[in-house]
């Protein structure tokens, strides 16, 4: 097992493969995994890409982050790992949910060293409240296979997935609810207090390629958010996919894998 120790954590990582840096950063509550059981499928089919995947504070493996209190801090852990483990190298980012808003922080300061970013359903207004989202529902069901499950899980699926089928339930059991286990509640609770950075973001302009991906049925942080900051990223692929909610990499998966990898050749 890998550790980075940065000022206020001890960040648990993974690196996979060689050549240019894609560091990987998971949503609230999950850890490493619910990035590594998407992105591992893009890169079975081409080479010259060192994936990093970390833990970040408060989740998975990741330890002595009590001295984080804020998003300012996770940011600041991460920026210091980022620099500890790619010195002088310039690399990608990719973002789920908080992880995405996480790297638009990342971007404001350091866009100079970014080839590109992902954005997969990312947080854009960091108070629930505020955010613009449409209601939870079911898109699609697979009657006979949701006669198998016991009355929670049928409750956890219907309340995360819109297409609710063995392939996505199975999936989203491996990738978020087991990753989901080693979150610090108490922790991720008090970081939610400060949730929002104590700075703008998106002021500047990123020319690099870049990618949104947004679930037309996303509850959690919603699609029509993410149109407020699109002029900022001219060279961003902006797409909203039906039939999937904030867990989009699972319910789209082709659609994923392809838009990944056209991302990857306008980088290259």
């Amino acid at each position: 097992m890998s550790f980075c120790k940065v000022s206020k954590a001890n960040i648990y990582y993974e690196v996979i493969g060689t050549g240019t840096p894609i560091v990987m950063l998971h949503g609230y509550s999950p850890d490493h995994r619910l990035m590594k059981g998407c992105m591992e499928p893009v890169f079975a089919e081409r080479e010259g890409w060192k994936r990093i995947y970390i833990d970040l504070p408060g989740m998975g493996k990741t330890t002595d982050y009590e001295k984080i209190n804020n998003s300012d801090e996770m940011l600041e852990a991460v920026i210091e790992l980022i620099h500890t483990l790619l010195p002088n190298e310039r690399y990608l980012l990719v973002g789920e949910s908080y992880g995405g808003y996480l790297v638009r922080g990342i971007m404001r300061e350091y866009h100079e060293q970014m080839l590109g970013a992902t954005f997969i359903c990312p947080l854009i207004i960091p108070d629930k409240q505020s955010r613009t989202v449409p209601e939870q529902c079911i898109v699609s069901a697979d009657k006979e296979f949701l006669s198998t499950l016991t009355k929670q899980e049928l409750e956890d699926f219907s309340s995360h997935l819109v297409v609710l089928d063995e392939y996505n339930c199975h999936r989203y059991t491996n990738e978020v609810l087991a990753a989901i286990e080693n979150a610090d509640v108490e922790f991720l609770e008090k970081i939610q207090e400060s949730y929002s950075f104590s700075f703008p973001v998106d002021e500047i302009s990123f020319d690099k390629p870049c990618l949104f991906l947004l679930g037309k049925q996303d509850s959690m942080v919603g699609y029509k958010d993410a149109f407020a900051i699109l002029d900022k990223f001219p060279r961003a692929t902006f797409t909203i996919l039906d039939k999937a909610g904030h867990n989009l990499q699972i319910e789209q998966a082709n659609l994923f894998n392809s838009l990944m990898h056209e991302w990857l050749d306008r980088v290259e």
